[in-house]
């Protein structure tokens, strides 16, 4: 079994990279809760210092575009994963991995945003690069509560669409609301089992972290051309589908990658975060924790009990 404690450890324990960061906030996501309970896939060798998402100020560097001084924020890549991550006051990772901070975002915005907040960016991305626009109907959310869910949801509304969140929180709905959900609905809406390949049309496009029955559920309910952006698997990895939606009614299934995505996205994504993509209300999503509220946080996130975003204060 695993168990989490806080130690204290030296600077020069921490692995080889160009840029020493010292930490101010991070993020609390479900691969982190996955990572912190032992899970091979995401972390092999332990002891570790989970953490995916960071952000803080370079205090010693060797690479020139990243001067000592800079605000940067660092998510995905090898980060948390076997490269000790974002739960630390100090982090040492290559410069490649890091992204100047736009300057109208603050280190702890970055955090409630933070890999969660990108993903969503990208998801939201895709769907419009495939020709999403808000005429053409309802936009639905699966998982709403949760991270991802919650900043899409947040996102799809800023940008005029009609969302519906889909949650299998009933006591949440006021929340998903504020957040800009024009509607709310249980998971049972979209994930119960149907032997047909496909049922009425009802989507103009969709994010999706649960996978599994949902977006099974999901593609049996889009409209004609309409697309799914499919960023998690909270719920499961498989997938049986049919093709009989994609050549029937010419759907899109777009897969949304956070962690590999090219530095320059990454960075064009921020921009976007901290400009016409803003959010005014990131504050609802927020709810800030000290490393001694970590084990408790990362159970909750486990369970599939938490709401919004955690950011976690280390300074």
């Amino acid at each position: 079994s695993y168990s989490g404690a806080i130690v204290q450890r030296k600077v020069e324990d921490l692995p080889p990279g160009d840029i020493l960061i010292r930490v101010e906030y991070s993020s609390l996501n479900f691969k982190d809760a996955l990572s912190a309970s032992g899970n091979k896939g995401v972390t092999r060798n332990f002891p570790h210092t989970p953490g995916i998402d960071l952000a803080g100020k370079i205090v010693e560097s060797n690479n020139t575009d990243m001067p000592v001084g800079l605000n940067v924020l660092v998510t995905g890549f090898d980060l948390g994963m076997n490269t000790d991550g974002g739960f630390a006051q100090y982090a040492r990772v290559p410069a490649q991995w890091a992204v100047p901070l736009p300057e109208a975002l603050s280190l702890r915005d970055s955090m409630i945003l933070g890999t969660a907040g990108l993903t969503a960016a990208l998801c939201v991305s895709k769907l419009l690069r495939n020709g999403l626009t808000p005429d053409q109907g309802e936009v639905l959310v699966s998982g709403a509560t949760g991270g991802v869910g919650s900043i899409a949801v947040a996102l799809l509304a800023k940008l005029g669409f009609n969302v519906v969140a889909c949650s299998g929180k009933p006591e949440q709905t006021s929340f998903l609301r504020s957040l800009g959900a024009s509607s709310v609905i249980g998971r049972d809406e979209i994930a119960q089992p149907n032997p047909r390949p496909m049922l009425k049309e009802r989507w103009a496009g969709a994010v999706d972290v649960v996978g599994g029955d949902m977006l099974l559920g999901i593609l049996k309910t889009l409209k004609h051309s309409g697309s799914v952006a499919a960023c998690g698997l909270v719920g499961s990895t498989d997938l049986a589908a049919s093709v009989f939606p994609f050549i029937l009614r010419g759907i899109n299934l777009l897969g949304v990658d956070s962690v590999v995505v090219s530095l320059e996205e990454k960075a064009s994504m921020w921009q976007k975060l901290s400009h016409e993509w803003k959010l005014s209300n990131l504050e609802e999503l927020a709810r800030e924790i000290g490393l001694e509220d970590l084990e408790s946080s990362l159970g909750e996130i486990l369970a599939g009990k938490s709401k919004g975003r955690f950011v976690l204060k280390l300074t």
